[in-house]
């Protein structure tokens, strides 16, 4: 996390493990048990939820911004959702028990991972509304600009099958669209990795959904930052 006070910092350091996040790799699957808690240094991470059949839709994406399996950890350690990486990077892994351990010892840290579970749901309700309301334009747009936040504008390393996994719509949707949006120099897709070009035109392409969401992060972790707190950020 990016916010953490010096007394939670210190109580999770001894029991932080860098580890690679590896493309596709599960992070958590419905239904199971998990053993660890991540918190991403860069890269992202979908949260996902499926249908029998094979049909899945995301309803996050988590970062640098975000703690993967907190939740769960708090409450009976199993995961109501599948998390996998979608852009490798690093991150740091910490133990469950280790985990509700600093929880118990530290009530920022509780206020912390608590507001961040509100954040998530947040998030959740507003990828489902947006992806029954918007046209796939829009809902694309708004992706790529999460996207961009987590990984420093980097180039993204996205399918098209991907992406159109991630807002549920089908491949063709999502090549017509990317293919409207490369010919108005919006973005470059070459390959299987995609530029952002003209950030600007992306926001006004994206709808209201990617505010919205960052909003809801400024209302509800931001506040925990005050004359008590340190910028610490998980050592990468």
């Amino acid at each position: 996390m990016q916010l953490l006070d010096a007394p939670a910092f210190d109580l999770l350091r001894p029991h932080l493990a860098t580890v690679e996040m590896v493309r596709k790799s599960v992070l958590g699957e419905a239904g199971t048990a998990l053993r660890y808690v991540y918190f991403p240094h860069s890269g992202s991470v979908s949260i996902t939820v499926g249908l029998s059949e094979g049909q899945m839709i995301e309803v996050a994406m988590l970062g640098r911004d975000s703690v993967v399996g907190s939740g769960a950890a708090l409450a009976d350690g199993i995961a109501l959702s599948d998390a996998a990486v979608l852009v490798p990077r690093t991150a740091s892994a910490l133990e469950i028990a280790a985990f509700r351990a600093v929880a118990a010892a530290s009530a920022s840290f509780r206020l912390l991972m608590v507001r961040h579970e509100q954040t998530l749901l947040a998030h959740a309700q507003q990828s489902l509304l947006c992806n029954t309301l918007h046209p796939v334009e829009a809902r694309l747009a708004r992706w790529l600009l999460r996207a961009r936040d987590l990984s420093h504008g980097e180039m993204l390393p996205l399918t098209q099958e991907a992406l159109a996994q991630m807002i549920g719509v089908r491949r063709n949707a999502i090549s017509l669209v990317a293919h409207d949006l490369q010919r108005a120099g919006v973005i470059h897709y070459s390959r299987g990795h995609i530029r952002i070009l003209d950030l600007r035109a992306l926001q006004t392409t994206s709808c209201d959904c990617y505010a919205a969401v960052k909003a809801h992060h400024l209302r509800l972790v931001e506040p925990c930052r005050d004359d008590g707190w340190g910028h610490h950020r998980v050592p990468a």
